[in-house]
C-alpha cells in the first residue's frame, strides 16, 4: 500500500508531462507571476484577464497565473487587484507562442476598481469554490482587538465559526469539533490556532499575506479533517528594501523586519503580551479574580528564486502560552505550545504545467494541572508530525484542469493522565488512576481532482483521496463531488457532497475547556468519518456586494468523547468513547469587500446532535458547543486619509453545561469532613445566558519623525459584559454552590505603530 500511493502520483505526473509534451489541441498560453510593485511579493488572487473576451485566471496561492486556449491575434491584458491600481497591456498572440509575462501592480488607496467586479464575474463560472469565504488581509487588518489586527478574530467574526467562549483554543465550524478543521501555516500543520484569550490568535497578521476558509465540501487536495479548512499563507518579506513595523500597546507589542536577501527575500515578525502587568493596574475582584495570562510568538520565512521556473522557500512558526487561576474553587494551570517549519520547492514546467514537492514538521504541547475543590489532576499530551507531500497541478485548457498529488506522514503522540486526586501518583485514595499512552504511526494518502467546464453556464469538479493508515491497517477512499451552475449573469448555485475520513480526535472534559487531548486512530477504534451534503446560492443583490446562501447537512460517525473513569490502559479505546452524531443549518453572509465602508453582517442558525451508549444513558444530546443562533457584524469606515473607524457586534446564544440533579459524600472511618460529589443531571442539558459583545476601535494616520505611523484606540467589551467561561459546583461546604468563572470586562487600550 506505500508504494501503491507513491506509484499512483508517480503515474499521474508523468502522463500529464507526456500529455502536455504531446498536445497541442488546447492553443496558445499565456501565463507568469504577478507583484506588488513596491515590495516584489506575489499576489494571491489578483485578476488577469483578456479585455472583450471571457478569458481569465486567478494567481494560485504562489502568485502564478495561466490562461489558456487563446486564438492567435491582438489583445488588451487587464490586471487588477484589490488595494492596487489596475494595469493594461497590449499583447499579440501569434500561432503556437506560449507566452510568459510578469506583472507589477502598482499599491493604490482606491479600492472601487469596475474591472475587478467584472473579470470575477466571468472567471467565478470556471470555479466551483463552495462554502469558501475569503476575507481580504488589508480587511484583516482592520479588524482590531487590544489595540492590534487579528486573523484569527476575523474568522471568528464568520457565521458558521463559533469558539466555546471567548477563551477557548478551537474553532467550532458547522458544528464540527475543532479537530475536525485542518490549520495549515505554509503547508504545516498548526494543531491550535489561537492563544488562550479568543480574541487573539497564534497568527500575527503582520505576518499573513492570505487567509482561505473552507467551511465544508472542501476538494481532495484536503485530507484527514472533516468539518473545514483554514489555509493561512505567510508574506515572502520585501524583494526591494528593507522596512520594518513596529507596534507598541498596552495589552501586547510586536515587531515585523524584512528585506531583499539575494534573488529573494526574508521575513520576521515576533510578538509578546504583558497582561500580567495590565492585570496589576486593575481594581482586584475577590469575586471574579482575573486569571493570570501570558504569550509569545515568532514567524519566520526565507525564499529564493533559482531562474525563472524554480522557488524554494523555508518558513518557521513558534507560538507558547501560560494561564492560571488561583483564589477559587477551581485552581488551576495550563501552558500550550505550537512550533512548525518547512521547507517548500516550486517548479514550473511551463505555462500550464506546475509542481510543489514540501517537507514539513510540526510540534504540538498541552499541559494541565488542576485543583478541583481539593481533587487534584493533571494531563499532558503532545505531538510530532513529520510530512513529505507533493502535488502537480495541469491547466489543460481554459474548460479543464487537473490536480494530483501524494502526502506521507510520520506521527509520534504522548498522553500522560493523573485522576488519582493527589499530586503523589502513589496515593490513590480519592479513585482515579495513571494512564500512560505512547504511539508511533506512519500514513500515506493520494489524490486527484478534475475541474470541467461542460457548459459556459455549467462546471464539475471530481476528485478521489485515498488514505491507507498503518497502526489501524485501514485503508479508506473519499470521494468528492462539486457542481456549478450559473442561472443568469448575478445567481449561482453550488453544490457538493463528500466523505471526508479523520485520522486524528481530539476530545475535552467537560470541566477542563482549556486541555485538548490529540489521540490517532489505531485499530482499537474505527476511523472518524463524514458526510457533507450542501447547496449554496450566491449573488451579487447590490454593486459591490456579495450574497451568499447556504444549506448544510452533515452525517458523523466515530466521533470521539473522554473515558472519564478509564484507570489504565494501553490503546486509543481506553482513552475515548466512539458515537454518532448529526449537523445541520443555514447561514447568511452579505460582505462587502471595496470602498470606504466594508465589512459584512452574518447569521446561521444550527443543529448539533451527538449520541453515545456509554454517555447520558445512550440518549442523544446536545454537545457544548451548541448554540443554536449566531449573529455577527463586522464594519469599517475611512472617513478621511486621516481618520478610520470600525467595530464588531456579536450575539450568540448561550453555550451549554451540564447541571447537577444532587450530591452525595463518602467519608472513612473517623473522617469528619471531605469533599462532596455532585450527581450530574442531563448531558449539557441546561444553556448558559445568551453572549454578546461589541467593540469598537479608530485609527488615527500620522508620522513620526517622518515615518508613516498609526495611532490605535481600541475598546474590547465596550459595555463590559462580562461573560461566563464556566459553571461548576463546589461542594466543599455544606451548602453545594453553583459558581461562575467570568471572562474579561471593558479593555481600552492605546497603542503606537511606526513603519520604518
Amino acid at each position: 500500500m506505500k508504494k501503491l500511493n507513491l506509484i499512483l502520483w508517480g503515474g499521474l505526473l508523468l502522463l500529464m508531462i507526456f500529455t502536455e509534451a504531446n498536445a497541442n489541441v488546447f492553443g496558445n498560453n499565456i501565463s507568469g507571476y504577478v507583484r506588488d510593485k513596491s515590495n516584489g511579493e506575489t499576489l494571491i488572487g489578483a485578476t488577469v484577464f483578456l479585455k472583450d473576451t471571457k478569458k481569465g485566471a486567478y494567481t494560485n496561492k504562489a502568485g502564478m497565473y495561466s490562461i489558456s486556449d487563446i486564438k492567435p491575434g491582438n489583445y488588451t491584458l487587464k490586471i487588477s487587484s484589490l488595494g492596487y491600481k489596475t494595469f493594461e497591456q497590449e499583447i499579440e498572440v501569434t500561432l503556437k507562442n506560449d507566452i510568459r509575462i510578469d506583472f507589477e501592480l502598482e499599491p493604490s488607496s482606491v479600492m472601487t476598481e469596475e474591472i475587478f467586479i467584472e473579470a470575477k464575474r466571468e472567471i467565478d463560472k470556471r470555479q466551483i469554490t463552495v462554502s469558501k469565504v475569503s476575507v481580504p488581509t488589508e480587511q484583516i487588518k482592520q479588524i482590531r482587538i487590544g489595540g492590534e489586527s487579528d486573523v484569527f478574530r476575523a474568522i471568528q467574526m464568520l457565521p458558521g465559526v463559533l469558539t466555546s467562549s471567548q477563551i477557548s483554543s478551537g474553532l467550532y465550524i458547522r458544528g464540527g469539533s475543532p479537530d475536525q478543521n485542518l490549520v495549515l501555516l505554509d503547508g504545516s500543520t498548526v494543531y491550535n490556532p489561537s492563544h488562550l484569550f479568543g480574541f487573539i490568535s497564534s497568527f500575527n497578521s503582520d505576518a499573513i499575506k492570505d487567509v482561505e476558509l473552507i467551511k465544508g465540501g472542501y476538494p481532495a487536495e484536503f485530507g484527514s479533517r472533516m468539518s473545514a479548512v483554514l489555509n493561512i499563507t505567510q508574506k515572502d518579506g520585501n524583494r526591494k528594501e528593507f522596512e520594518g513595523l513596529a507596534n507598541i500597546g498596552v495589552i501586547s507589542s510586536k515587531l515585523a523586519i524584512e528585506g531583499p536577501l539575494f534573488n529573494g527575500s526574508w521575513f520576521l515578525s515576533g510578538r509578546r503580551t504583558y497582561f500580567d502587568l495590565l492585570k496589576s493596574l486593575m481594581p482586584e475582584d475577590k469575586e471574579n479574580p482575573l486569571p493570570d495570562f501570558g504569550f509569545y510568538d515568532l514567524n519566520g520565512k526565507i525564499t529564493q528564486d533559482f531562474g525563472s521556473n524554480d522557488k524554494i522557500s523555508l518558513s518557521g512558526f513558534l507560538s507558547n502560552d501560560d494561564f492560571g487561576l488561583e483564589n477559587t474553587g477551581l485552581n488551576m494551570d495550563f501552558s500550550l505550545g505550537n512550533k512548525a517549519g518547512s521547507a517548500k520547492w516550486t517548479h514550473i514546467f511551463n505555462g500550464k504545467l506546475f509542481s510543489n514537492l514540501q517537507f514539513t514538521g510540526s510540534r504540538y504541547t498541552n499541559g494541565f494541572d488542576q485543583d478541583l475543590s481539593g481533587f487534584v489532576i493533571s494531563l499532558e499530551n503532545s505531538i510530532n508530525d513529520y510530512t513529505l507531500k507533493g502535488d502537480v497541478e495541469w491547466l489543460a485548457s481554459g474548460d479543464l484542469t487537473m490536480k494530483s498529488g501524494f502526502e506521507i506522514q510520520n506521527y509520534k503522540f504522548s498522553y500522560d493522565q493523573n485522576f488519582t486526586g493527589s499530586e503523589s501518583p502513589e496515593d490513590t485514595t480519592n479513585g482515579g488512576g495513571i494512564f500512560k499512552l505512547l504511539i508511533h504511526d506512519w500514513t500515506y494518502s493520494a489524490f486527484a481532482q478534475v475541474n470541467y467546464l461542460l457548459h459556459p453556464l455549467f462546471s464539475v469538479q471530481g476528485g478521489m483521496r485515498v488514505n491507507y493508515w498503518d497502526k489501524s491497517d485501514n485503508l479508506n477512499l473519499d470521494p468528492r463531488v462539486a457542481l456549478r451552475y450559473q442561472i443568469n449573469e448575478d445567481i449561482a448555485v453550488k453544490a457538493s457532497w463528500g466523505i471526508f475520513h479523520q485520522y486524528l480526535r481530539l476530545a475535552s472534559d467537560e470541566n477542563i475547556s482549556l486541555f485538548d487531548t490529540w489521540l490517532p486512530t489505531d485499530n482499537t477504534v474505527d476511523p472518524s468519518k463524514a458526510v457533507h451534503y450542501i447547496l449554496s446560492f450566491e449573488t451579487q443583490p447590490f454593486e459591490s456586494y456579495d450574497f451568499n446562501f447556504d444549506l448544510y447537512y452533515k452525517e458523523l460517525d466515530n466521533i470521539s468523547e473522554v473515558i472519564k473513569t478509564s484507570l489504565e490502559g494501553d490503546k486509543v479505546s481506553d482513552v475515548f468513547y466512539s458515537g454518532t452524531g448529526t449537523a445541520y443549518g443555514a447561514e447568511l453572509f452579505l460582505q462587502k469587500k471595496i470602498g470606504k465602508f466594508t465589512g459584512w453582517v452574518g447569521y446561521a442558525l444550527g443543529w448539533v446532535n451527538a449520541k453515545f451508549d456509554e454517555i447520558n444513558n445512550g440518549k442523544e444530546f446536545r454537545p457544548k458547543y451548541d448554540r443554536r443562533h449566531d449573529f455577527k457584524i463586522v464594519g469599517q469606515y475611512q472617513l478621511s486619509d486621516k481618520w478610520a473607524i470600525g467595530g464588531t457586534f456579536m450575539l450568540q446564544s448561550g453555550q451549554s453545561y451540564t447541571g447537577a440533579t444532587s450530591r452525595y459524600q463518602i467519608l472513612m472511618p473517623g473522617q469528619n469532613t471531605g469533599a462532596g460529589i455532585s450527581v450530574p443531571s442531563q448531558r449539557y442539558g441546561l444553556r448558559m445566558p445568551a453572549s454578546h459583545q461589541l467593540n469598537l476601535n479608530a485609527v488615527y494616520n500620522t508620522s513620526f519623525f517622518g515615518l508613516e505611523s498609526k495611532l490605535i484606540i481600541d475598546i474590547y467589551n465596550v459595555y463590559s459584559r462580562r461573560d461566563i467561561l464556566m459553571r461548576f459546583y463546589n461542594t466543599e461546604t455544606d451548602e453545594t454552590k453553583l459558581e461562575e468563572i467570568l471572562l474579561l470586562p471593558i479593555i481600552p487600550t492605546v497603542s503606537f505603530e511606526v513603519k520604518f
